[in-house]
């Protein structure tokens, strides 16, 4: 794993930094609050492992900052703060966990596996994804490899369902029930217009056409090769 660790104390960081290290993970090492945003923020980390009392921005602050810039790294709070209400005011800034000073840097690393984990397991759960175009539920941002597309909520719905549907035919009056949620004529054009916007967005400018129209049988996701 690649882990931010922000921390002052040049002790318990090298005992972190130095125990994760010998465990196969890559490390990035913050020793301020602000030099620990700049590096969330911009950086691409599985976790990352917060102190409460950091030199400039609070630990509480960092995270609240990184949340609200939609950032959804799994965060540990590491503190020797041990009451109630600072475990608490951990968790509702944003952290996932909260582990106090001393610790068991065993324990530390079981629960960074735990939150990885379940974060592996929201993002599978949220994200579809078929030959390079990604949708995500949740901010309900698509690309295709990598670039962005901006999408009305018929043609994102549209591409919902194709994604959960690669390569399987899908007819007009599926397509009806699915993306309107109620009857239409089948005979109306509004499934081709819709197909046609969301194929001019997502086929444009790609040699490897997904949308293919297959005449008198409705439509499918899927590369021409399959």
């Amino acid at each position: 794993m690649k882990l931010l660790l922000v921390e002052d104390d040049e002790r318990i960081g090298e005992f972190v930094r130095k125990g994760l290290v010998q465990d196969a993970h890559v490390v990035d090492w913050a020793r301020s609050g602000d030099d620990g945003l700049d590096r969330a923020l911009h950086g691409d980390y599985d976790a990352a492992i917060v102190d409460v009392m950091l030199p400039g921005k609070s630990g509480l602050e960092l995270i609240r900052d990184v949340r609200r810039k939609k950032t959804q790294t799994p965060i540990i709070v590491l503190s020797a703060r041990d009451a109630v209400e600072d475990r608490i005011a951990g968790l509702e800034s944003g952290a996932d966990d909260y582990l106090t000073k001393p610790f068991s840097f065993v324990e530390l690393v079981a629960r960074l596996h735990a939150l990885v984990r379940r974060a592996t397991t929201s993002k599978v759960a949220f994200e579809l994804e078929y030959k390079g175009v990604t949708l995500d539920l949740r901010t309900r941002r698509v690309t295709r490899d990598g670039t962005p597309i901006q999408l009305q909520a018929k043609e994102f719905a549209l591409l919902e369902y194709f994604l959960r549907n690669p390569a399987r035919v899908l007819s007009k009056t599926m397509i009806l029930e699915h993306v309107w949620e109620y009857g239409f004529d089948p005979q109306t054009n509004v499934v081709d217009v819709l197909v046609s916007r969301l194929r001019s967005k997502l086929d444009r400018d790609h040699p490897i056409k997904l949308i293919h129209t297959l005449r008198g049988a409705g439509y499918v996701f899927r590369t021409d090769e399959e």
